[in-house]
C-alpha cells in the first residue's frame, strides 16, 4: 500500500471519533421512531393518528417529501454542472453532491412510504398498473429512474470510470429536473386550490431546488471538514464561494417571485387572496415572516452579502437558515393551499379548516431528516477518499 493510501486509511480511522458515532445514532434514533409511528399509524388508523383530515388531506409528511426531493433535485443538478464542465469551482464538492442526492431522495422515499396508508400499493401501481395521464405516477417514476441512474453513477465514480460517470450523471439531472418540475405540477394543476393552481409553481420548486441544493453541500462539507477537525482547502473554499453565489442569487429570484404572488393574491380570487392573508396575518404568519422569509430568505442574504463570502462558518450558518427557512416554506405552501375551504359560505361551518401535526406525523417527517443525516455521515467514513479532491489527497 502507497503512502498515500494509508494516510488517506488513517484519516478515515481518525474519523471515527465520540461525536461521529454519537451523531450516526441520533440520526438513526430518527429514524427507527420515524418507521415506529409509520406502523404504529398502520396499526391504529391513519385517520385517528395523523393530523389529516378530508379537508386538509396533505400535511407535514406531503411537505416534508416534497423538501427532501427538491434537496435532492438541487444537489443532482448542480453535481452535474460541475462534473460536465469540469473546471469550474464546484468541481471539488461533486462527488459528495451525488451521495447527499441519493441520501435525500431515500429519505424522502421513506417519509412517502409512511405517509402512504397501503405503501406496498405504491411500487405495484407504478410497476404493474402504469398511468402516464397521471403526475404524480411521473413523479414516482422519474424520481425512481433518477436514483437507479445515481447510484451507477456513484459506483462508476468511487471506480474512477468518471467519463462514463459524467454522462449518467446528466442524464440523472435531467431525469431529476423533470421529476422536479413534475412534483411542482401536482399542485399546480389542482385548479380546485387556487393558491397552488398555475404555471408559475413549477419553476418555483426548481428555484427552490437550486437554493436548497447549494445551501445542502456548503452545510454538509463544512461539518464533514468539522467533523474530521481539518481545515478547509483553498480549492474546497473556492467552491462554496461558488455555492455561497447560488445561494445569494437563488434567494433574490426566489423573494421576487415571492412577492408577485402575493401582489397578485391581492388582486386574484376571494379564494386567492384568503389563502394568502393566513400567511400574511393569519394563523401561518409567524412560520411564513420568521422562519420562511426572516431566518430563510433575508437573514441569509444579509450574512452572506457582509461577509462577502469570506468565512466558511458564515456560508455554513447562512446554508443552516436556508434549509430551516426551506422546510418552513414547504409546509406554508402545502398547509396554505388548504386551510381556504373549497365550498365556503357553508352554514355552521368554519371559516377556515384546521391543520396540526400529531407526534407520529412529526416522527414520520422526521425519519427523512434522519435518513439523510445517517447516510451523509456513513458516506463521510466509508467514501470519503471519493469525495476529497486531488488537491486534499
Amino acid at each position: 500500500m502507497s503512502l498515500q493510501s494509508q494516510a488517506a486509511v488513517i484519516q478515515e480511522r481518525e474519523f471515527r471519533k465520540p461525536q461521529f458515532n454519537v451523531l450516526l445514532m441520533a440520526m438513526l434514533a430518527l429514524v427507527a421512531i420515524g418507521i415506529s409511528a409509520g406502523i404504529y399509524a398502520l396499526y391504529v388508523g391513519h385517520h385517528h393518528s395523523l393530523g389529516v383530515t378530508r379537508e386538509v388531506p396533505w400535511g407535514i409528511a406531503i411537505s416534508t417529501y416534497a423538501y427532501l426531493a427538491i434537496i435532492s433535485t438541487g444537489l443532482c443538478a448542480l453535481a452535474a454542472l460541475s462534473h460536465l464542465f469540469g473546471g469550474n469551482n464546484l468541481a471539488p464538492l461533486a462527488n459528495r453532491m451525488v451521495w447527499l442526492s441519493i441520501a435525500a431522495i431515500m429519505g424522502a422515499f421513506l417519509v412517502i412510504g409512511l405517509e402512504l396508508e397501503n405503501v406496498w400499493r405504491m411500487p405495484l401501481g407504478v410497476i404493474l398498473y402504469p398511468n402516464p395521464t397521471s403526475n404524480i405516477w411521473w413523479m414516482g417514476t422519474l424520481y425512481g429512474m433518477a436514483v437507479g441512474i445515481m447510484m451507477v453513477e456513484l459506483f462508476l465514480i468511487v471506480t474512477r470510470r468518471y467519463k462514463l460517470a459524467v454522462i449518467l450523471g446528466v442524464c440523472a439531472a435531467v431525469t431529476e429536473l423533470f421529476a422536479n418540475s413534475n412534483l411542482g405540477s401536482v399542485f399546480a394543476s389542482l385548479n380546485a386550490r387556487p393558491f397552488w393552481y398555475g404555471s408559475q409553481l413549477p419553476i418555483f420548486f426548481l428555484a427552490s431546488a437550486f437554493l436548497s441544493g447549494a445551501a445542502a453541500i456548503v452545510l454538509f462539507t463544512h461539518v464533514s471538514f468539522a467533523l474530521r477537525q481539518r481545515f478547509v482547502s483553498k480549492e474546497t473554499f473556492e467552491a462554496m464561494q461558488t455555492g455561497g453565489k447560488v445561494m445569494m442569487l437563488m434567494i433574490f429570484l426566489i423573494a421576487i417571485a415571492t412577492g408577485w404572488k402575493f401582489l397578485n393574491a391581492m388582486v386574484g380570487s376571494e379564494s386567492l387572496g384568503e389563502a394568502a392573508a393566513v400567511l400574511t396575518s393569519g394563523s401561518l404568519s409567524n412560520s411564513f415572516w420568521v422562519f420562511e422569509i426572516g431566518i430563510g430568505l433575508a437573514l441569509p442574504f444579509v450574512v452572506l452579502l457582509f461577509t462577502r463570502l469570506q468565512s466558511v462558518q458564515a456560508m455554513s450558518l447562512a446554508a443552516l437558515m436556508i434549509l430551516v427557512g426551506q422546510f418552513f416554506s414547504r409546509l406554508n405552501l402545502v398547509v396554505a393551499g388548504q386551510v381556504v375551504p373549497q365550498f365556503p359560505g357553508i352554514e355552521g361551518a368554519s371559516q377556515y379548516n384546521h391543520y396540526a401535526a400529531t407526534a407520529p406525523e412529526l416522527a414520520i417527517a422526521l425519519s427523512g431528516i434522519g435518513v439523510l443525516g445517517a447516510c451523509f455521515l456513513i458516506g463521510e467514513y466509508y467514501l470519503g477518499e471519493s469525495f476529497r479532491h486531488h488537491h486534499e489527497q
